[in-house]
């Protein structure tokens, strides 16, 4: 039960880095004067993810564990590194909810399928739920800005920079790949063997990425390109 108690504290850690990216996020909307709807919407993202570090915590006492997340606090928020506000909210806004987001549907899609642990399976229910609406949140937050009046620019700085930021994610799930198979145990309390963690972003690669980003006119290479 070891290893299962430490996923979920790895995940109640997860859960705690995407609460503070989204409201570190939300700030920047608010000082960029970006609509009411849609910093709204930043906001409940960072109240949902609070949400689902305490549903992981309970999953992971029920599975045995002790002790409290352990939190690097340089990795909690945010941190200005272009010219403007604008280009900051485009680069960071892309990679943590257009493709993060993204891709955390069906990861925990295929999580849900083999839990049959009903606290896990309860809390994964919930997090899919609440994942679906940051996606949206994150393709919407796209619209807005490719429509403003830097919206050309924008669109040539994600096809300059999209290949790499794709690749970076890659290589983290590429990494997974390399971890030991699961145990039936460990697959019913939602936890997954390391090749499927590849296999998941492969699949949402060609099924999400390829079509949402050539509705917004940017082209990305037909195959998954690793670093």
């Amino acid at each position: 039960m070891q290893s299962i108690a430490d996923e979920w504290l790895r995940r109640v850690e997860a859960e705690y880095r995407s609460a503070a990216t989204a409201q570190h996020f939300t700030l920047w909307l608010i000082q960029a004067g970006a609509s009411p709807d849609l910093i709204v919407d930043g906001m409940h993202v960072a109240e949902d993810e609070i949400g689902h570090a305490s549903m992981s915590h309970q999953v992971f006492l029920a599975a045995g564990g002790t002790g409290s997340p352990a939190m690097e606090q340089e990795s909690l928020g945010l941190v200005r590194r272009r010219k403007t506000l604008e280009e900051d909210l485009l680069i960071d806004g892309v990679r943590s909810f257009c493709l993060g987001e993204t891709v955390a549907v069906p990861l925990f899609q295929r999580m849900r399928e083999g839990c049959t642990i009903e606290i896990a399976s309860e809390a994964l229910e919930q997090i899919l739920v609440d994942e679906v609406r940051h996606r949206d949140f994150g393709w919407t937050l796209l619209d807005w800005l490719l429509s403003s009046k830097r919206g050309p620019e924008f669109r040539e700085t994600l096809q300059d920079e999209l290949p790499s930021m794709i690749a970076a994610i890659a290589k983290s799930y590429q990494g997974a790949e390399d971890a030991s198979e699961i145990s039936s145990e460990e697959r019913s309390w939602g936890l997954l063997p390391g090749s499927e963690y590849a296999e998941v972003f492969e699949r949402c690669y060609q099924r999400d990425y390829l079509p949402r980003f050539a509705a917004c006119e940017i082209a990305l290479p037909p195959k998954l390109i690793r670093s």
